[in-house]
């Protein structure tokens, strides 16, 4: 892996505050069936989970290709917020609603009565000053929740050592607890966002990854041990014969990248390596990092993005365990 000397990562020791979070929506499930109902669609153990848990969860296409990711929480026992990008939102809702059938189960897009806020730093700290967060050496673990202000608070991972969480609820709760905290910058949250190492389905993303190319399973995102859902056994097919070829890695470069972009390899430049999952800019600087699906056989060649002669990308490391058993090269 080709060193990352030539890069100062911005010092995030300072980083603090709240802001909102635009870029994601919520779909809302209520009712009787809404547990099993979202059990049978998702990677995810939906009926096993409590209100103090925080999961994430894929949906995948019958090819096991991830149409969808979220966080999944379960404020009552017949409530769920799914917190998802929001330019999938709307396909996945309509495609969820086509298999409700006679379930006693309500989807609706609730994003504009529930909002999602993002905390960093100090404001993590000050409200939940008792909360560790999840190790990336026990990734399966569920995030941990707690009730606040009206809304679910979300422990998430530590990044460059900024602590970091959701506040999801009520959106006049939402402008409330923002007036009482200092303003976070959006750049510093996509930027951190990105270096968790933890994939993010967006349009450009629809149908591209089985989970465990974008690392998913490694970030608690597919339980092995739940019932059937769709693609769930090419899912299952690609964990357990060890025939994984590709991963996701951190990478930086020096200039705008694009999430959906292909990647290239130097070693094979007539065809793709990888592709871009998700990317945002270095605060207050010109260089961008990027979360990339690859080839583990491209990992020690130069690599570019966009072309065989774009924008150069130097490898880095998720901040969790990466290979397993059964990965192959």
């Amino acid at each position: 892996m080709k060193a990352m000397s030539s890069y100062q990562l911005p010092d995030a020791s300072s980083w603090g505050g709240a802001l909102l979070l635009s870029d994601l929506g919520v779909i809302e499930a209520q009712g009787a069936d809404a547990a099993t109902f979202l059990h049978g669609q998702l990677s995810q153990d939906v009926t096993g989970q409590s209100a103090q848990q925080a999961r994430l969860a894929a949906y995948c296409s019958v090819k096991g290709r991830m149409m969808a990711s979220a966080t999944v929480l379960r404020p009552e026992p017949e409530h769920f917020w799914l917190i998802t990008d929001s330019s999938v939102l709307p396909g996945w809702l309509k495609r969820l609603s086509m298999f409700v059938m006679r379930a006693k189960a309500k989807l609706s897009d609730a994003s504009g009565a529930v909002q999602v806020l993002g905390l960093l730093g100090d404001s993590v700290h000050a409200l939940m000053p008792d909360t560790a967060a999840p190790q990336a050496t026990d990734p399966g673990t569920a995030n941990t929740v707690k009730s606040h202000q009206g809304g679910l608070l979300v422990r998430l991972s530590d990044v460059q050592g900024v602590a970091r969480a959701l506040w999801v609820g009520p959106s006049d709760n939402a402008q409330t607890l923002l007036s009482t905290l200092p303003q976070a910058e959006a750049s510093q949250w996509a930027w951190l966002d990105v270096l968790s190492g933890v994939p993010r389905v967006q349009a450009a993303t629809i149908d591209q990854f089985v989970p465990q190319m974008v690392n998913f399973e490694l970030v608690g995102g597919v339980n092995f041990k739940k019932g059937c859902y769709p693609g769930q056994e090419v899912v299952a097919r690609s964990q357990y014969r060890g025939t994984l070829k590709r991963r996701a890695f951190v990478a930086h470069a020096q200039g705008p990248i694009a999430g959906g972009a292909e990647v290239f390899s130097a070693d094979d430049p007539g065809q793709p390596a990888g592709m871009v999952i998700n990317a945002a800019a270095m605060p207050g600087d010109s260089g961008w990092s990027a979360l990339i699906e690859l080839k583990l056989a491209a990992r020690e060649s130069a690599l570019t993005v966009g072309s065989p002669d774009g924008l150069a990308l130097t490898l880095a490391e998720v901040p969790y365990p990466l290979l397993t058993d059964g990965d192959a090269a």
